[in-house]
């Protein structure tokens, strides 16, 4: 039988003694549960996935060389992965929920992670292939067609978006059981704030799947558009962290 709250003190008191993170926010679940657990090996899975595409391990210097070339797209891969498994950790830790629905979600997410590596691999290859001045090596041949092209960022914006998304619905779960969690002002601030850094990186993540479906002149660098528009995340998201500090911040002096 599934729990609803992850074993934690229950009550005013018991919740006022339990430690609280950097953003103020209690930790109801400081043990892990079965979920949480089968997540971490589901990511960490998915991080040897982006490994495996070294192929062999160096036997020289120059097939060091070349490893190492590789080796900025599988950080920029890393880095995306990370975040996501450090939003799902923070989200266990803080509200312990372990019903249906975050179970549902959990499983989900375990389920697009590990499909979503594949693009991912793909798509910072190439990037970091054009970024890098053709210094980084592509994991594919740059002239693929343009079917070919629109077909690997409209796939990689779907399972970017289902990340995403389900990120989203977990912090929206969330704030459902405020009430039931016993969430105070600060912490439904900080529930709020992780959804809707969700919702902000939905918003690029929609336009490159609109400009990818877009007829574009092949060979020429209207191709990269679509790759491109996740600059905005550049602006977008320190102009949002900056907005949430100032809110969060008016909400502890109220609460105060």
């Amino acid at each position: 039988m599934s729990r609803s709250v992850a074993a934690a003190p229950t009550g005013p008191m018991a919740l006022d003694a339990l430690p609280r993170d950097a953003d103020g926010f209690r930790l109801r679940g400081r043990q892990a549960s079965r979920l949480e657990t089968f997540v971490d090996a589901a990511f960490a899975f998915a991080v040897t996935l982006l490994v495996v595409s070294f192929d062999a391990m160096p036997a020289n210097v120059p097939e060091l060389h070349e490893a190492l070339r590789r080796a900025p797209a599988f950080l920029a891969g890393f880095a995306i992965l990370a975040m996501f498994w450090a939003t799902h950790h923070r989200f266990s830790r803080r509200t312990g929920l372990t019903d249906a629905r975050v179970t549902t979600l959990g499983l989900l997410l375990i389920a697009v992670a590990l499909l979503y590596v594949y693009p991912l691999r793909l798509i910072m290859g190439v990037a970091l292939h054009f970024l890098t001045g053709g210094w980084a090596p592509s994991p594919m041949p740059i002239g693929f067609t343009e079917g070919e092209f629109r077909s690997l960022y409209v796939i990689y914006g779907i399972g970017f978006a289902a990340m995403c998304s389900i990120m989203l619905l977990l912090n929206r779960h969330g704030l459902a059981r405020a009430d039931a969690l016993a969430l105070d002002s600060v912490e439904r601030c900080v529930l709020r704030q992780e959804a809707g850094a969700m919702a902000w990186l939905l918003i690029p993540t929609a336009a490159s799947i609109a400009l990818s479906l877009l007829p574009m002149p092949p060979g020429t660098w209207w191709q990269g558009l679509p790759g491109i528009v996740y600059c905005t995340l550049a602006v977008l998201m320190p102009w949002y962290g900056v907005r949430a500090a100032r809110e969060l911040a008016r909400v502890r002096a109220e609460s105060a």
